[in-house]
């Protein structure tokens, strides 16, 4: 009852009147940062049983979320993270799954990752009492990284450049079937340029048909934008760092189809990340780099549910807030997390490395 009792506090502070940073005054920010914060202490971690690394992760609800990672590992709660049920797929202990996207508690797709046959798109419909394998890659030059849903039975899936340009895969009945879909509407690929699986973000959706796909490793980190579910793309760059195998953007969240947040830097410990997260308000088109980002690599994002302008970020170095829509961000919890994901019933979830998963206490 004290979870939903903060939860509703939370909803109030996030859509009061004049509350948003955007519109209100310095005084107006302050006060809901201050609120904010006080809503928000930190991560509650949960007991997953598990040293596995967790970058998949598919929130449902306050009570209800999957987790996907290193040695084929799945775990669903049902509980709010009081208990985690290993759901893990059969023979899967030498795949590396990187995304999972659930519908429900009992329907979830899953992507493992990797080089020719490595990657693959395990699917559920039992809660993971069985797995499907509905798409097994055959091109040895294929590695796909990150997957989306627009609704329960259209989505797609990611990877790295095929002769050049991004290749990308179709569902149209909820990952049952697998296309990969014409590259004639597809960007050429800059030398060096791939996508990143660091947290299932590299590749999101907002609404019926637009898509936006990340990237890094080129001399400029970009955004690729789709309004028809992958068939015709544009190309935008971002301001986050690039030039280097290491560098770009690794996740991107759009809580409509115009505004967004990108999040990335390098993902190397011993190198710093100064320009860490950009913003957009035309749909990725052009990108402005945050005027305060967060202090170092970030690997996802999430808006918080009923807010124009607050969102979280995460990386191995901490949890960010912002109030301002992505313009400025300060660190509000110290742990280390992957990726994160909220549900308009407000429950925000993270996971990552050594088993960590936790949800957002109020």
């Amino acid at each position: 009852m004290a979870l939903v009792t903060g939860g509703a506090a939370l909803a109030a502070v996030l859509v009061a009147p004049g509350a948003h940073a955007a519109q209100g005054t310095e005084a107006d920010s302050a006060s809901q940062e201050a609120a904010v914060r006080g809503l928000l202490p930190g991560w509650r971690l949960t007991d997953t049983g598990t040293g596995a690394r967790f970058r998949g992760l598919a929130a449902v609800s306050r009570s209800t979320a999957w987790v996907a990672g290193s040695r084929g590992t799945v775990l669903r709660t049902s509980d709010g993270g009081r208990t985690w049920r290993d759901v893990s797929p059969p023979g899967a202990a030498d795949l590396e799954l990187r995304d999972i996207e659930a519908f429900d508690g009992r329907r979830a797709v899953a992507l493992a990752i990797g080089e020719g046959e490595a990657s693959r798109v395990l699917r559920t419909e039992d809660g993971g009492a069985t797995w499907t394998e509905s798409f097994r890659n055959t091109d040895p030059r294929a590695f796909f990284n990150c997957l989306t849903f627009f609704d329960s039975r259209h989505g797609l899936a990611a990877g790295d450049p095929v002769d050049g340009k991004f290749r990308v895969l179709s569902t149209a009945d909820g990952g049952r079937s697998w296309r990969v879909l014409p590259d004639a509407g597809m960007p050429a690929a800059l030398p060096g340029e791939a996508g990143f699986a660091a947290s299932g973000q590299c590749l999101v959706s907002s609404g019926a048909k637009d898509v936006w796909l990340t990237t890094g490793g080129a001399e400029t980190a970009r955004v690729l934008h789709s309004r028809d579910r992958g068939l015709t793309w544009t190309a935008s760059a971002s301001t986050l760092p690039a030039g280097d195998p290491a560098r770009g953007v690794f996740a991107v969240a759009f809580r409509d189809r115009a505004h967004g947040i990108a999040v990335g830097g390098d993902y190397r410990p011993d190198q710093a990340s100064p320009k860490a997260s950009a913003v957009t308000g035309d749909g990725g088109r052009s990108w402005r780099q945050s005027a305060t980002p967060p202090p170092a690599y970030r690997s996802g994002v999430t808006w918080l549910p009923y807010s124009r302008t607050a969102a979280l970020s995460v990386g191995p170095t901490g949890t960010d807030l912002t109030l301002d829509g992505g313009r400025t961000w300060r660190t509000v919890d110290p742990g280390s997390y992957d990726t994160v994901d909220c549900t308009p019933d407000l429950g925000c979830w993270a996971s990552g490395e050594k088993g960590r998963v936790a949800r957002l206490g109020f």
